[in-house]
């Protein structure tokens, strides 16, 4: 069977089942706009389902094998996707028939400047930070992100440039589809250790999507695992940021006040750069602004356009992502689903100077509440109270017994509620004027958010 990058060349007519999905559809968007047919289905009506629609796909609510038509000559899918759907498994038995991860490392050979954003955190904020500030720059990028961009409304776009930013996952080694052109490494560390195992086997898989890279890799100088992964590697143009003078890129005079607001002075190879504003809190923010700043630079940004493109980043959704104030109370969600992630969240909730902050934790699949349980344990007692709902399995069945009070058991201040809509009920009865509620996780605890938001309304 040909390979994903010859079939690209010549088909015409492609099917996507999950066309729905945050990560299918600008994916779909930019096959789209590159001039194919596009169809797809989904089992969910949302947001991005009707998007696509709208672009031009022809799309199917429901799947069944009826929705691959004679003419569909490509069929990309979702890992999502569970074993014996009809759609999928009549695909595969008829057709040639790819990944998303396969296609998406395909289309980041179309372009001469695939800038693949990678790390165990931030990932997602730092690809939404890089491609808001080469839009401000007129550098006019593709991008497949993780999470909405609100200036385009969306989880990705196609523009007509060579650049293109995409979101880089180590799950599952995914990223090793991909050749980025610019490889930008924001941190490593224990994660997905069902897949990887240990800490080892995960900087090797990052070293190999560095070995992929063709040209440059923007590394953080301040990460010890970063700095090892890369030992010995040749052939390409190695940049380092962070906050210590080694680095080509430094953070200097970095003031994180407190508020949604941080600023710093970017120097480069010693020499003063750029005075730059953030509007998103936390001190990990500053590092995350840096690696977009460098990566733009390189890419033909100028400074002055970066500066306006980082100070109108409010962020991306589901990343610190401010849902309103209602009766005084503040309720903000994150996606922080892994102690570091959790860690850096809480401290910048912690100094942003309200009177209670509340943690809403839903632990997600069993191995990795399991494995870091200690770890989870003590990063959520930062926050002044804490709730923690029933473990989200997601892909895993429970065979190790672990229960959620297993983890509130060993956080004080600590109350644990299986159900979303008793947790909304629980905060809108007990949180106060000057409060802090902030929602962690990457299943649907974000649903806690919404449901106090109309509960205090």
């Amino acid at each position: 069977m040909k390979n994903i990058d010859e079939l690209l060349k010549e088909v015409k007519r492609i099917h996507f089942i999950g066309i729905g999905g945050a990560g299918m559809c600008p994916v779909a968007e930019i096959l789209l706009s590159l001039g194919y047919s596009i169809s797809g289905s989904d089992n969910n009506d949302t947001e991005t389902f009707r998007r696509i629609e709208k672009e031009g796909a022809k799309v199917y609510l429901g799947q069944v094998k009826e929705n691959i038509t004679d003419d569909v000559e490509l069929v990309i899918y979702t890992n999502a996707i569970l074993k014996g759907n009809e759609e999928l498994e009549y695909a595969k038995a008829n057709l040639p028939t790819f990944e998303r991860a396969e296609v998406l490392g395909a289309i980041s050979r179309i372009f001469s400047n695939c800038i693949g954003i990678c790390g165990t955190h931030g990932k997602t904020t730092v690809s939404s930070m890089t491609t808001q500030v080469l839009l401000e720059a007129g550098l006019d990028p593709s991008a497949v992100i993780g999470g909405k961009l609100p200036v385009i409304d969306a989880y990705g776009r196609y523009g007509n440039s060579q650049n293109f930013v995409c979101e880089s996952c180590e799950f599952n080694n995914t990223f090793l589809h991909m050749n980025a052109d610019m490889a930008v490494v924001l941190n490593i560390d224990e994660d997905h250790l069902d897949f990887f195992g240990n800490l080892e086997n995960i900087k090797k898989a990052f070293r190999k999507f560095c070995d992929n890279t063709t040209r440059v890799i923007i590394y953080n100088g301040d990460d010890e695992n970063t700095i090892d992964m890369l030992k010995g590697i040749e052939g390409k143009q190695l940049v380092s940021f962070g906050t210590n003078n080694n680095c080509e890129w430094v953070a200097k005079n970095i003031n994180v006040p407190g508020g949604f607001r941080s600023e710093y002075d970017a120097y480069h190879n010693g020499e003063f750069v750029a005075h730059v504003v953030l509007s998103v809190p936390g001190s990990h923010n500053i590092l995350n602004s840096l690696a977009a700043f460098a990566a733009a630079y390189i890419s033909g940004a100028d400074a002055e356009s970066i500066c306006r493109g980082l100070k109108a980043f409010g962020g991306a959704g589901r990343r610190f992502e401010l849902k309103g104030t209602y009766k005084g109370i503040t309720i903000v969600d994150d996606y922080a689903h892994h102690p570091k992630e959790i860690e850096v969240t809480l401290n910048a909730a912690m100094k942003m100077g309200y009177k209670r902050v509340w943690a809403v934790h839903q632990p997600f699949t069993y191995t990795r509440t399991s494995k870091l349980l200690d770890d989870f344990a003590k990063v959520l007692q930062i926050a002044d109270k804490c709730v923690v709902s029933e473990i989200m399995g997601s892909r895993e069945v429970n065979t190790i017994g672990i229960k959620a009070t297993d983890l509130s058991d060993k956080i004080p201040n600590c109350i644990q509620i299986d159900k979303l809509e008793d947790i909304a009920e629980y905060l809108a009865e007990n949180c106060e004027d000057g409060n802090m509620v902030i929602t962690l996780g990457c299943g649907d605890v974000y649903k806690v958010s919404r449901m106090l938001v109309e509960k205090l309304k």
